[in-house]
């Protein structure tokens, strides 16, 4: 085997200033007081519901702030989701809400095959308290697309322990780090609702 050449070595180096940087991040973001939130009410399918319910039989609840069906980046990140759902359901409760109506929700999620659950926030605070609401409209939507990781308590009290935001390049997306390994990187490459055309 031959000597690593002094790219290698960079190379090397930077990767272990990344896991670092990540390790450090983890720690840091662990040690920020969580916030209290309100039981905000949200729809779905079934009718309206408490962001309390939406729990289940976990403490944990990670929920992700979707911009809605207008926009194909938001629309790819959830296709990933879909993927792992079975995994991430076996630690924490998952749900995906966004500005959009119930039906037009809904339909979007039946087109595209998503099995998470999926709620409307239109009408609520949810995404201007969280953070993730800006005055620019973007996709037809003022929402930002996000995560936030909620705890609830043992006296039924909601807090949020983490957030980020989704964009491109994260790590909630797979697919920008795999397009970091192609020769030009992504390029000039953006997301779409279909490919076919």
């Amino acid at each position: 085997m031959t000597a690593p050449t002094a790219l290698q070595e960079e190379l090397a180096a930077a990767w272990a200033d990344l896991e670092k940087a990540q390790q450090r991040l983890k720690e840091v973001r662990r040690r920020v007081p969580s916030e209290p939130v309100q039981d905000y009410e949200l729809r779905g399918p079934d009718g309206t519901t408490n962001l309390s319910e939406l729990f289940g039989d976990k403490s944990d609840l990670i929920l992700i702030h979707n911009m809605g069906s207008g926009c194909p980046y938001c629309t790819m990140w959830a296709d990933g989701f879909n993927g792992v759902l079975h995994h991430l359901e076996d630690r924490s409760a998952f749900v995906v809400v966004s500005p959009d109506d119930v039906e037009t929700q809904q339909e979007f999620r039946r087109n595209r095959g998503w099995r998470f659950r999926m709620y409307s926030a239109a009408d609520t605070t949810l995404f201007k308290d969280m953070g993730f609401e800006s005055d620019d409209e973007h996709y037809g939507s003022n929402a930002m697309p996000g995560v936030s990781a909620f705890h609830k308590n043992p006296d039924g009290s909601i807090v949020r322990v983490a957030s980020d935001f989704l964009g491109p390049g994260d790590s909630y997306c797979s697919v920008w780090h795999l397009f970091d390994l192609l020769r030009d990187g992504v390029g000039d490459w953006e997301a779409k609702f279909d490919y076919s055309t």
